[in-house]
């Protein structure tokens, strides 16, 4: 039996597989579906007609003296409803893909012997209903992905130079442009070509207003565009859009398999034997009676452990699909798990605690230099990075209309800066720690009293030029999502940035931080996580995903902000937050916390049950008939307990959707002050 809840769960997976491609499949798949309708509605066909003669046996005991009438309709619907129980459990026994129904069908079948047809009926009628309930419940990955496929394009209308052609959104290559109209979805990932409107992107981020998009704006997979009509030149199609990782990250969530689902397979193995055992047990000490067999089988019914196998994927799954609702993607349910015990948190600042645009604030060339020239050479250096600091420099040098130079030679150096050879003449730009170690000396600058600034110093052939401040201001939410950590027991609110410490303290005194560190290194971060996890700590690492891969793998869970569009992000953590709203960090905690207490609660009332009804079976105070309804109830009510959790996260929704963001509550912490990586407290 350990094989059987694995091969089950392996099989569940392999279903939604199969189904995901069944349903991407758009040619092919009517007649598919169509065949499978078509058997599945003969199935329910058969299960009403056995009901119905069932019930007309039930009718026909009051109507006529003689038995035969009755028992022979109740032959008919135990034959009609039991035998494909019957073969389906051999079928399973004979492959090792057992489905936990082998008990119920040795009671059909013990019916059967006794010539208690109704019994044996009424038994494979109501087996057949659970079983219906499990597959809707347990499979409830695959209306996830249904849900995620039918908001998929099928079709896009590609702009050529003969004008607009019709094709499939599957055919689409990186590099084509589209047309979308108001009330269309967006067929592929790409950037806005012409054209501005309002896109809702719920589906994707979790955002629960429409976002305004105009030229060079992102835009997502399967999202609607509201109002205005875009041209979008195709970044992404198919599978590799963010729509197409989600539906993939779902897929392999549901395939994973927790600790307490392991600890079950653990003990499952001797669980069949036993009941047999004791079912053997009962019978021998009975058999003078003449309802020792109907005990028999109705023990055999409600061993039948459907409770136990539900309780903890159902609540995965409610879970992993109110995380899903808000734009928290959970790649491995064993996070579930993880997020519960959570007592540190190490927070990146750039584009997590900060929104990361950072902006161009001031400008202090040397003596001599020409601002202008100062500009387009970092601006013609920096072009070639991805990093906030780089993009807002660059824009900044484009907004002046300067003409920038494609430099020769690029390097970049993670955490310190870039070097670049521009003219002939080579370009240095970063910390003015990595300058020292280039051997550049930056003697003495203005930039000593500027406080609450980044500062990017530039160097042309060894000679300093000047540097350039940014400023970055913090997310609206980011202090209250710290204030709800806190309450949820984060003893550690660590704050990592390689900024300046002027920086670095302003912000952490925002964010009511415990700890800050500024002017590290990726190698320091990593440091930080390895202290904090020393001594006794479940570690958060929490970054934008661009330059924390190596932080984010060294904590027991990662978490990276704003994925959606992004590879790295989502392939680099265990997390992902497809929106940059810090107060999904306290709802996955919550939620997980929840969770648990969930599968605990469908765990403990699935054993008592069990127990409870074997014991009354025993001593023959249940028939198999009401074995088999309380069977059921036993199932529904593990399902209706999980599905509470489908709707953790709708007061955020709708404080969101009114466009309302709760303030700060509770005493701000004294000042942070600067905890070398070494002394990180427990």
């Amino acid at each position: 039996m350990a094989q059987q809840i694995g091969q089950r769960r392996h099989g569940q997976a392999s279903n939604i597989s199969a189904g995901l491609e069944l349903l991407m499949a758009h040619e092919h798949m009517k007649d598919i579906m169509e065949a499978q309708e078509g058997r599945a509605s003969l199935k329910i066909l058969l299960t009403l007609a056995g009901g119905t003669l069932l019930l007309t046996a039930w009718a026909a005991e009051g109507i006529y003296d003689n038995p035969f009438y009755p028992n022979m309709l109740a032959l008919f619907a135990a034959l009609l409803l039991g035998v494909p129980l019957v073969v389906q459990a051999a079928k399973d026994l004979y492959t090792g893909h057992m489905h936990m129904n082998e008990l119920a069908a040795l009671g059909v079948v013990a019916a059967f012997v006794i010539g208690d047809y109704k019994a044996a009926g009424a038994v494979s009628f109501f087996m057949i209903i659970s079983v219906l309930i499990e597959h809707r419940t347990a499979l409830g990955a695959r209306k996830s992905i249904e849900s995620l496929v039918r908001i998929t394009p099928t079709r896009a209308t590609k702009v050529t130079d003969d004008g607009e052609v019709e094709v499939d959104a599957s055919h689409l290559q990186p590099g084509d442009v589209v047309r979308v109209r108001p009330g269309d979805n967006i067929p592929g990932d790409g950037r806005i070509r012409s054209g501005q409107s309002t896109v809702n992107q719920a589906n994707i981020t979790g955002e629960s207003l429409p976002v305004d998009k105009a030229v060079g704006d992102q835009v997502f997979s399967g999202t609607i565009n509201m109002t205005g009509l875009l041209d979008i030149e195709i970044m992404q199609a198919g599978q590799d859009t963010t729509l197409g990782r989600v539906q993939q990250l779902i897929l392999d969530a549901e395939q994973t398999r927790t600790p307490i689902m392991r600890l079950i397979d653990r003990y499952a193995l001797w669980y069949t034997p036993t009941v047999l055992m004791i079912a053997f047990i009962v019978w021998f000490f009975n058999k003078q009676h003449d309802d020792a067999m109907q005990r028999v089988i109705a023990m055999l019914v409600i061993a039948c452990p459907c409770a136990i196998i539900l309780a903890t994927p159902t609540a995965m799954v409610a879970a992993l699909s109110a995380a899903a609702r808000l734009g928290v993607l959970v790649k491995n349910v064993t996070d579930l798990e993880v997020a519960r015990h959570l007592s540190a948190i190490v927070f990146d600042k750039t584009g997590t605690l900060t929104t990361g645009q950072l902006s161009v604030t001031r400008a202090q060339p040397a003596d001599g230099v020409d601002p202008a020239e100062m500009l387009r050479l970092t601006g013609s250096a920096e072009q070639n990075s991805r990093h906030p600091v780089a993009r807002a420099v660059t824009d900044v040098a484009r907004r002046a209309r300067l003409e920038l130079s494609q430099p020769t030679d690029f390097e970049e150096i993670p955490g310190r800066g870039v070097r670049a050879t521009i003219g002939g003449g080579e370009v240095l730009i970063g910390r003015d720690s990595w300058l020292a170690e280039c051997g550049v000396d930056i003697g003495a600058s203005e930039s000593a009293d500027v406080e609450g600034l980044s500062l990017l110093y530039v160097v042309h052939n060894g000679q300093l030029l000047g540097w350039i401040g940014l400023e970055d201001r913090t997310r609206p939410d980011a202090a209250q999502a710290m204030d709800d950590l806190r309450e949820l027991g984060m003893r550690q609110l660590v704050m990592v940035t390689g900024d300046r410490w002027s920086v670095a303290r302003r912000v952490a005194s925002e964010m009511h931080c415990t700890d800050v560190q500024a002017e590290v290194l990726p190698a320091e971060k990593l440091q930080i996580v390895d202290d904090l996890k020393h001594r006794g700590h479940i570690v958060a690492v929490i970054g934008d995903g661009v330059n924390d891969a190596p932080a984010l793998a060294a904590g027991n869970m990662s978490i990276a902000m704003g994925a959606a569009g992004s590879d790295v992000a989502i392939h680099s953590a265990s997390v992902a937050l497809m929106n940059n709203n810090l107060n999904r960090i306290p709802f996955l905690i919550t939620l997980s916390r929840k969770t648990i207490g969930v599968v605990t609660q469908n765990l403990g009332f699935a054993v008592v049950f069990i127990v409870t009804l074997l014991v009354l079976s025993a001593m023959g105070k249940i028939n198999p008939i009401l074995a088999v309804l309380f069977h059921t109830i036993g199932s529904i009510i593990v399902v209706f307990n999980s599905a509470r959790l489908v709707r953790m996260g709708e007061d955020l929704e709708h404080g969101e959707a009114e466009g309302t963001q709760p303030e700060p509550t509770g005493p701000k912490p004294a000042p942070v002050s600067p905890v070398p990586p070494s002394a990180v407290p427990a």
